[in-house]
């Protein structure tokens, strides 16, 4: 099963629209409660990342019997230094932003936490593109 979503750089409205999206298929679907929070918490990160840093994305939600597997591709800036934004607490969120509650340098540790596999791969002046695979308790 596979989803997709378009979401808008700097649309602070519509951001968690994808991740509140997966999150009701994903209990029609009788996914255990703890694998939908860290599925919906690592997705609603990404997606803010991409509306708070990149001019436009879209992410791509592909739903197994054992995995879900999300690609955020986007166009924006790139990130220069992965390793420095994977740090907790890095941000290169501007001051408005910041003003809004978000760009803490948070999201791609948070990320990390919750998911089984995390790939990230950027060019500068092109985008960034986000994989990130949670493997399903499945009894």
């Amino acid at each position: 099963m596979q989803f997709e979503f378009e979401v808008t750089g700097g649309d602070f409205a519509n951001a968690g629209t994808a991740s509140s999206q997966v999150k009701k298929i994903l209990k029609q679907l009788n996914v255990s409660v703890s694998d939908i929070k860290r599925i919906v918490v690592a997705l609603y990160e990404a997606e803010v990342n991409i509306v708070a840093h990149a001019y436009s994305g879209v992410v791509t939600v592909e739903i197994e019997t054992t995995q879900v597997r999300i690609i955020l591709k986007d166009s924006g800036p790139g990130i220069p230094d992965i390793d420095l934004a994977m740090q907790q607490g890095y941000s290169t969120a501007s001051p408005e932003v910041r003003e809004m509650g978000f760009g803490a340098g948070m999201g791609l540790p948070n990320i990390k936490r919750n998911m089984d596999v995390l790939n990230i791969s950027s060019e500068v002046g092109i985008g960034t593109t986000v994989e990130m695979i949670a493997f399903l308790n499945v009894a």
